[in-house]
């Protein structure tokens, strides 16, 4: 009996023993030692857990024992886990530190716009590249309308703050686009060879960018191409200026999208009024494809693009009595392919490799010019999650550019120039997030140019501090330097060249709520090393040197509102731009012909539900730009009239999927003119004689029709016009 009773007194004790209860305590705080009431609080693996009270404090009962892992959890703080003797926790503080990587965290926007989905702050949406009333699809005539850029209606690439179009470059998914634009003569604007159909999103830096970006002295563009489309389908599109189709299929995998186009704007030609004597009218053919494939960790994408166009026209040119014929003719070719992926633990991969080749062909007069040019680039760069508040980003380029042009006048003179450049770069940078109110990113960029025999070293910084749950500011810093242009570079058999240089500063603020964003920008940017030459036209005999300087300074402004009204969206930007520089064959310190010191645009945009039609106006202004008359002993002293210019587009929605879409540029006929031509001589009153450089037409009109087939009823090609 006794054993009996002492066997069930043991069989008691070692069952309380067992499922003894410890008790869990202590206080859930922040970095600054305020409580963190809500938090979650519990040992891993089990059920046993509590919630932090209003003053942060928790306490709870747990049977578990030994050493054990306790993890404390809260929306907007890194989850905090660590090791406790489950005997021994009590009274404890468990500090949280902000989570860094949380949507109200502070952002870099020094010298940056961002567009798509995927932005963390956006100023455009995808669907604003194409439906700016006067962009008729362009993706730079949209960028135009943001603050820090340029129009220069007689060319009709990207000039962001002082610089010319070719200081900036363009990138697909990474990969640089070598011969960006369409096929063009002097006065006559080109546009970017992309339609808006692929890419899913547009970060477009007016300085200060990323060491992962060279050969650019004032900008970078870079284009992202759809990782994945909606749906199968296809679209269709007539219009007065040709036609296109597209069409689109995904598998469980695998996509691949297609769109080809035909231009032709002899329609066009036959009823708007032509400054220019066209013999045969601007024709391209072309188009884009993009296959994508997912892997378990990872994407691969292959683009291409091809284009091909010619026109036919004479021109005016105050040194000749008789207009000049241009006939020119232009094939192009892109290809990219691209993997991003992760792998181990923290890492990423970005590989790839990209080529172009373009070929013009033109007969100016009786003289004619064959250039090819090929060029290709290989990627690779590794990102490393080092922690939440540190990443750290490293990789490598190889530039390759073979540039031949062949000259004959068809009498007696025949030349041939050229150049094989090859640049090696390497570039590293470093995010630092100390808290979700401060960031910073620190890098350099090393390039050897082997056609110049020059090696360069780029330093880049930026660091931003949020102010408010809405408003930050941000401060960047970079060094950057370019191969000298083209048309000076052929000629390097005959001279050696050296890169143009540019430094960076730029202070940025920027506000942003649901439906309104607001962006100050002041910038400072100093030129050095830029190309000089002693004649008049470039020539191979020219004496060339990098004596060249100047400087670019201003204030760029944007506003964007969606709360005004009901279906209204609009935005204005504004710049102020001083810059001078003396380069190229300038005797002294002047303004480049191609900068207005003021710029404004207002872009609106209004959804008339009635009517089931969106329509949009645009009024973009700059105050005159500088010209130099040589018939006056200041140099630049001379300034065009201001350019303005409203432009009007209806998108009415016939159905779902059927658009009527009509769209006008210049809708008042402004009389702009972009500068003047002087003769090279004077007459024999001793007067250099000069023409106006003005638009090609007053007015550009736009119909079109698209319709869209997929299974979904509710899809339709408005993002696209």
């Amino acid at each position: 009996m006794k054993t009996k009773i002492l066997f069930t007194i043991t069989f008691l004790f070692l069952t309380a023993f067992i499922f003894a209860q410890n008790t869990i305590s202590g206080k859930v705080v922040d970095q600054k030692g305020k409580p963190v009431p809500g938090a979650n609080i519990y040992i891993d693996g089990t059920y046993d857990g509590a919630t932090s009270s209003e003053t942060g404090e928790f306490s709870f009962e747990t049977t578990a024992t030994g050493n054990q892992n306790i993890i404390v959890s809260f929306l907007l703080y890194e989850t905090f886990k660590t090791e406790i003797d489950v005997t021994n926790f009590k009274d404890q503080t468990v500090k949280l530190r902000e989570n860094v990587n949380a949507l109200d965290a502070v952002v870099i926007t020094a010298g940056t716009l961002e567009s798509g989905d995927k932005a963390r702050v956006s100023v455009l949406k995808p669907l604003d590249i194409v439906t700016t009333a006067g962009s008729a699809g362009n993706i730079i005539a949209a960028l135009q309308t943001l603050p820090g850029t340029q129009t220069v209606g007689e060319d009709g690439r990207l000039f962001v703050r002082g610089g010319e179009a070719s200081e900036t470059q363009t990138f697909v998914d990474g990969l640089r686009v070598a011969q960006p634009y369409g096929a063009t003569t002097n006065n006559l604007p080109t546009r970017s060879r992309f339609s808006p159909f692929l890419f899913s999103g547009i970060a477009f830096s007016t300085g200060g960018y990323s060491a992962e970006y060279g050969e650019a002295l004032s900008s970078v563009l870079l284009l992202n191409t759809q990782d994945e489309p909606d749906m199968n389908k296809t679209d269709i599109a007539l219009m007065t200026v040709g036609l296109g189709v597209g069409n689109t299929q995904k598998w469980k995998k695998s996509s691949f999208s297609i769109n080809t186009n035909y231009i032709n704007l002899a329609p066009y030609q036959a009823v708007i009024p032509q400054n220019v004597d066209w013999n045969s009218p601007y024709q391209s053919l072309g188009g884009e494809a993009v296959y994508r494939y997912h892997f378990e960790r990872g994407i691969f994408k292959l683009y291409a693009a091809f284009d091909s166009e010619k026109f036919d026209l004479n021109q005016k040119n105050i040194n000749f009595e008789n207009p000049i014929r241009t006939d020119l003719n232009n094939n192009n070719f892109y290809l990219n392919a691209s993997y991003k992926g992760d792998f181990g633990t923290g890492w990423q991969l970005t590989s790839g490799i990209s080529y172009g080749y373009s070929n013009n062909k033109v007969k100016y007069d009786i003289n004619d010019v064959d250039t090819k040019e090929n060029a290709a680039q290989l990627k690779l760069k590794l990102r490393k999650n080092i922690s939440n508040y540190f990443k750290l980003s490293f990789g490598a380029d190889y530039f390759i550019t073979k540039f031949n042009e062949n000259f004959n006048d068809n009498v007696n003179i025949q030349v041939a120039n050229g150049y094989d450049s090859n640049i090696a770069a390497f570039y590293t940078e470093g995010d630092i997030l100390f808290s979700k109110k401060l960031a910073a990113k620190v890098g350099f960029r090393l390039s050897n140019n082997s056609l110049l025999n020059e090696t360069n070293i780029a330093p880049r910084a930026s660091i931003a501090y949020k102010v408010s749950k809405s408003s930050q500011f941000s401060f960047a810093y970079g060094d950057f330097s370019q191969t000298p242009v083209v048309d000076y570079i052929k000629f390097s058999k005959y001279h050696q060249f050296e890169s143009e240089k540019a430094r960076h500063y730029i202070l940025n603020y920027q506000f942003t709520k649901p439906g309104q964003t607001f962006r100050a920008e002041a910038y400072y940017k100093d030129y050095s090393n830029l190309v000089q030459y002693n004649t008049r036209d470039i020539a191979y005999n020219s004496v060339f040197n990098n004596n060249g300087s100047g400087y670019a300074k201003g204030l760029d402004l944007f506003w964007r509102d969606s709360n005004l009204l009901k279906n209204l969206e609009y935005w204005v930007s504004y710049s102020y731009i001083d810059s001078e520089r003396q380069y190229k064959n300038f005797p002294t310190m002047a303004t480049p012909g191609f900068v207005a010191n003021h710029s404004l645009s207002v872009v609106t945009k209004y959804f008339i539900t009635d009517w089931k039609s969106q329509v949009g106006f645009t009024n973009s202004y700059s105050s005159g730009r500088p010209y130099n008359d040589p018939n006056q002993t200041q140099f630049m002293n001379g300034k065009t009239k201001s350019y303005n210019s409203l432009s009007f587009n209806w998108a009415y929605l016939l159905t779902t999927q059927k658009i009527l879409y009509f769209s006008v540029s210049n809708v008042l006929g402004t009389q702009n003119i972009f500068g003047y031509d002087y003769a090279k001589l004077p007459d024999a009153s001793g007067v250099y004689q000069r023409q106006a450089v003005v638009p090609t037409a007053d007015r550009f009109f736009f119909v079109g029709f698209f319709w869209t087939i997929s299974k979904n009823k509710n899809e339709n090609q408005l993002k696209n016009l």
